[in-house]
Formats: C-alpha cells, structure tokens, sequence
C-alpha cells in the first residue's frame, strides 16, 4: 500500500527546533514528505498544487486557517495534526463535518506550562521574588523581619488550581510529592477525581479567598472572560500570589492593576490582556509583578515533545490504530 503524502504548514522559523533530522526520518518511514519546507498560505497555485495531493497535514504555530476554500483544495485530506494546543485558530469547523481526524500537541505542550507554574508556586511561597527586590535594594543578608509573620513557605500551604485542564491536571501530578494543601475550582471536575487526586474541589470565591498562590487553567471561552474579577481578587487574602500562565482574557485587568499597584496582592504574569502590555503600564515596574512574555509554554526544544507526540499519533493513524489525543468536535466548545 502506498505512503500517504504528508505537508508541513507553519512558520518556517518553529520548523529548525521542532523537528529533527531524527524525527524527519521515522517520519518518512510511514510517509511521504512532500516537502520538508512548510506552507505558510493555502492560496497560491504551489500551495493548492501540493493541498491536491495531501492525506496528512502537519500545522504549527504560524500556519494559515483551513476553511472551507483550502479544504476544497485537499480533496484527499484525511488527518490534521497540529503542534500546538488551540486548534480552533487553524481549523474551521468545515474541518469536521468533512470527517476529518485531528489531533493536536496539547498534552506536550502542557509539560513545561505545569513545570513553570511550579516553579512560580514554590518560589512565591518562600517570597523569593519580593525578598529579591528588598534584597537588592538592602545588600545584605536576609532577616527574619522580612517576612511577615504567619507568610506560608511552602509546608502546609494553601495552593488553589483554577481549572482541571491538561495543565492544570499535570501541575496536580507534580504538585503530589509537596506538603501543601490544594484546592481545584473547576464545574467539569468531578468529586471522585478530587478524592482520588488527594486534593479539595470547592468552588471559586472559596478556593480565591483560601489560598495562599492561586495558579489559573481555565481555557479563554466566552464564558471565562474577566472570571477573574473585582469579587474574586478581593477575596484574596492580603500577601497571596495570583499566577496566570492561562490566558489574559480570564483576568478584569483594570481589576488586578488596582489591586497590585496597592501592594495588597503579588502577581506572576506569563500572559495579560492585552498582549503585550502598553509599554507605559505600571506593572512593569511594580516590585510586587513579576512579567514574563508567554514564555510558559513549549519553546526551543521543548517543542521537539511536542513533534515526538504528533509522529506517534500519525504513525497510529496510518497502521489503523486508535489517536491518543484526538480532538472531536464534541470537545470544541470546551477547549480553546
């Protein structure tokens, strides 16, 4: 039986660290690569001319939109398998009603989100980032009184998880070995599995005005923006850490700039909204913000986990096996 005719379609810059000489090679031996340079638009006589042949398309960040007009263009497409965690921004709806399998990297690409926000978690209950900036100011050895008394560490305290996502059921697993309390907050996640993860389900107010370090996972819906607002910031206990490496869009910024430029909350910022930060906002240069650029997720060679996981579930979908991460159209309205 023939190979089916695979194309790449993605920024041509994410191809050099996504995909290695290695992973070319296993690769081709399920499929034939049309070519190893990714499309980056599906209307140009070239682009349709190499749509017309391919079963499997291989998208990533940076590739154009399959609608209705490039579907047309791929009359043999049979499978979708994207390097990424959002598939909405790359494939319309038509996609499958067509009866077209996608998957996509989200799995891989929730690895080093869970392990940043850890990180965050564990770094801002020992207040290693506000005792930095009293530390540079000061140059010298730290003092009992730089704390507050009564502030966590990290024995015993209370981290809430806003969201059971992919994220946020992998920074469970990795919370496990820690001696903390943790809360989930999350309509979809069952009592069972709270019992079963050693961890509490109760509901938002509760979790926001409990915890020590809140830490968002929710996906960006309609029903998520601004979740995080006036109410909710409010119930958090003076001192504690509001970590976002979700979405922007879950927070009421204008909210969570009141309270930060206060001083009454901490926050670590993997995302705002918008994005990126007017360069005159205050939280730049906020002691108590700590701003990173969307760096959370998979970047360098992380993202090779990512292409590892693709070669596995094409390599499935060819030899007729079940996908291990497909994304149905029953999933869609509950995932970014």
């Amino acid at each position: 039986m023939a190979k089916p005719n695979l194309v790449f379609a993605m920024n041509p810059d994410v191809t050099s660290d996504l995909m290695t000489l290695a992973l070319l090679t296993r690769l081709a031996e399920s499929c034939t690569i049309l070519s190893e340079a990714p499309l980056r638009d599906y209307s140009s006589a070239a682009a349709r001319a190499m749509l017309a042949e391919a079963a499997i398309l291989f998208t990533g960040w940076g590739a154009p939109r399959l609608d209705a007009a490039a579907l047309a263009a791929a009359p043999g497409l049979r499978l979708i398998a994207h390097a990424g965690s959002a598939v909405k921004p790359i494939a319309a709806p038509d996609i499958w009603q067509a009866g077209i399998v996608v998957t996509c990297a989200a799995a891989a690409n929730a690895v080093p989100v869970a392990e940043y926000a850890l990180a965050a978690i564990l770094l801002a209950n020992k207040r290693a980032f506000s005792v930095r900036e009293r530390f540079h100011r000061e140059r010298k050895l730290w003092q009992p009184q730089w704390l507050t008394p009564g502030e966590p560490g990290n024995y015993g305290a209370v981290v809430g998880i806003v969201g059971a996502s992919r994220v946020g059921r992998r920074l469970l697993a990795l919370l496990k070995p820690f001696d903390l309390q943790v809360l989930v907050s999350d309509p979809f996640f069952l009592e069972e599995e709270a019992v079963a993860l050693g961890v509490e389900k109760c509901d938002l107010l509760a979790l926001m005005a409990s915890a020590d370090v809140v830490s968002l996972h929710a996906p960006s819906l309609p029903e998520t923006v601004g979740m995080i607002g006036h109410a909710e910031l409010a119930a958090m206990r003076d001192g504690a850490t509001l970590i976002n490496t979700a979405r922007g869009t879950l927070v009421d910024h204008a909210a969570l700039a009141d309270e930060l430029i206060s001083g009454r909350l901490n926050a670590v910022l993997d995302v705002t909204e918008p994005e990126p930060l007017p360069p005159d906002s205050r939280l730049f240069d906020l002691p108590n913000v700590v701003l990173t650029p969307h760096i959370a997720g998979a970047a360098g060679y992380e993202t090779r986990r990512m292409a590892e996981l693709l070669v596995e579930e094409i390599e499935r979908f060819v030899a007729g096996k079940p996908l291990q991460h497909e994304v149905t159209a029953a999933m869609l309205a509950r995932i970014a």
